[in-house]
This record gives structure tokens, C-alpha cells and sequence, in this order.
């Protein structure tokens, strides 16, 4: 495996770039000199961001729920560059609905794309920062892997794994120099309630004032969110080249108003609980 030297840019292996936080991160890496494998299920709506950038720049097909796909990526990375620096694992979509209005085909999709997809590159990436002994992977989690909101459960859900498997992560990869960074965005003008989103097929009239409502609200904001795509993916370098960068990366005022609001709401909630908890272990010399 190849020895990165001082002078060269570190290797960004980029999943969902044909849109987004994927996109805007690859357009300021090579604009930055870095190298950067951008990668989309289809290299067609990539071609424009390697054009120009030689051999800095490598598109790949990918479809994090196809395991060949994952292994051809990772292995045309290693060709190319010898190494890779950094996974962006940035590929996955929203599904908004209330938890009775799941359908079973939906729910299972959303988790192999936002789990299992995001879980699969992770390992296969493992084995080359391993051998590197350095690195750093990106998990774009959500401000609702840490707030469950009504109409987002089963998204929730998939964000709420992300973010548990990343913490586990960071304690096992730490010994090899790796670090792992979970981005947790508010609402941003990514397009994402118009092009990745998936509603319920089946609504149920009696959630109109919770899930439905909710639904309503991020799908008519579309376009019109507070967030900046751009300034984020700046965010998300300058973190991951800290040299001790947090756990948790929020983004947007909205995620760390409401994130911190969250956590006030259950530390009093912890406190107010803490006579019941106590009393469920045996008795003290039982």
C-alpha cells in the first residue's frame, strides 16, 4: 500500500456525489488539489465534476446495496491511488411516514441503503486505514438520528443505527489511528425532500395532525431551507482535518438549537428517574 507523502493530498472516497453534501464536498476537494474517488449509481451524473481534474479525480458506479459494487470501488481506488484518507459515506434518502403508515417493502429498503450500505463500505475500507494506520470515516447521519420526530420514525430509525454503530466504531478503530466523525444536519437546500424522499403509500387520515403535518411542512419547504450545502462541506473538512476532531458534527443553527433542547429535555427527564432506576438492582448484600 502507498506511503502518502507530505506533499501529496490525502484520498477522499466520496459515496452519493451526483447530488447534495456528496457533490459539493468533491467540487471543493479537487478545487482544493485533493484527490477524491466521487462515486454515484450512475458515473453519468459525475462526469462533470472529474472533467479537468486529471489524475486527482477518479468517477466510479456505485450502489451501496450491490456488495460487487462496494468491492470494485474500493479495489479501483486502491489501484489508483494506493490508499484511501478518508470515507464520506454520504449515499441514502428519507422515507417520511408515520410508523402505521410503513410498508414492509419501503422500511426494508431504506435501511439497506442507510445502514446496511453505509455498514458494508465501512468494512471494506477497514482493512486499507487499517494497514495505513490512519484515516477517517464520515457517517452523514442526521439531526434526526438524535430527535425522533413524528412522520421520520423508520428514517429515525436508520439514523439512529448510523449513529450507534459510529460510536462503537470510533472506541474499536481509535488503537489504529482512525478517526470517525458523525454529521448531524438540520434542514439544508440539498433538494432532498424533492429528489430522495419517499412518502407512504398507503396515508392514514387520523395522523394529519402529527406525521402528516410534519410531512406537509419539510415538503413545502423544499428549496427554502436555511441550510448552505457549500458552507457545510467546508464544516465537514476543516473538521475531519482537525487533529482531534468531536464525535458529533451538528450542522445549522436549527440542529443545535433543537439537539440542545434535546439533550435539556432528557437530562431532566434522567433526574426525575433516577429513584426508579436505582431501585431495580437487588438490595446491597443480597
Amino acid at each position: 500500500m502507498a506511503e502518502r507523502s507530505p506533499n501529496e493530498k490525502p484520498v477522499w472516497f466520496i459515496t452519493g456525489c451526483s447530488t447534495g453534501f456528496g457533490r459539493e464536498l468533491a467540487k471543493i476537494l479537487l478545487a482544493r488539489g485533493y484527490r477524491v474517488v466521487a462515486t454515484a449509481r450512475d458515473p453519468n451524473k459525475i462526469a462533470d465534476l472529474v472533467e479537468g481534474h486529471g489524475g486527482n479525480a477518479l468517477a466510479v458506479a456505485l450502489d451501496v446495496e450491490k456488495q460487487p459494487e462496494i468491492e470494485a470501488a474500493v479495489e479501483a481506488a486502491k489501484r489508483i491511488f494506493g490508499r484511501i484518507d478518508v470515507l464520506v459515506n454520504n449515499a441514502g434518502y428519507g422515507y417520511l411516514a408515520a410508523i402505521e403508515e410503513g410498508d414492509d417493502t419501503d422500511i426494508r429498503s431504506v435501511f439497506e441503503t442507510n445502514v446496511f450500505g453505509l455498514a458494508a463500505l465501512i468494512r471494506a475500507v477497514l482493512p486499507i486505514m487499517r494497514h495505513q494506520k490512519s484515516g477517517a470515516i464520515v457517517n452523514i447521519s442526521s439531526m434526526g438520528g438524535f430527535i425522533g420526530f413524528p412522520g421520520s420514525g423508520y428514517y429515525a430509525a436508520t439514523k439512529f443505527a448510523v449513529e450507534g454503530l459510529s460510536e462503537a466504531l470510533s472506541k474499536e478503530v481509535a488503537p489504529f489511528g482512525i478517526k470517525v466523525l458523525i454529521v448531524e444536519p438540520g434542514p439544508f437546500r440539498t433538494d432532498w425532500a424533492g429528489r430522495s424522499l419517499k412518502t407512504p403509500k398507503h396515508p392514514v387520515d387520523a395522523y394529519a395532525e402529527t406525521a402528516i403535518a410534519r410531512r406537509n411542512q419539510v415538503q413545502g419547504y423544499s428549496g427554502s431551507q436555511p441550510g448552505d450545502p457549500v458552507r457545510a462541506a467546508e464544516a465537514i473538512i476543516a473538521t475531519v482535518e482537525q487533529p482531534n476532531p468531536p464525535l458529533r458534527l451538528p450542522l445549522g443553527n436549527f440542529a443545535y438549537d433543537a439537539m440542545g433542547a434535546e439533550l435539556e429535555a432528557v437530562r431532566k427527564e434522567y433526574a426525575a428517574v433516577e429513584a426508579v432506576a436505582r431501585g431495580a438492582d437487588y438490595p446491597k448484600g443480597a
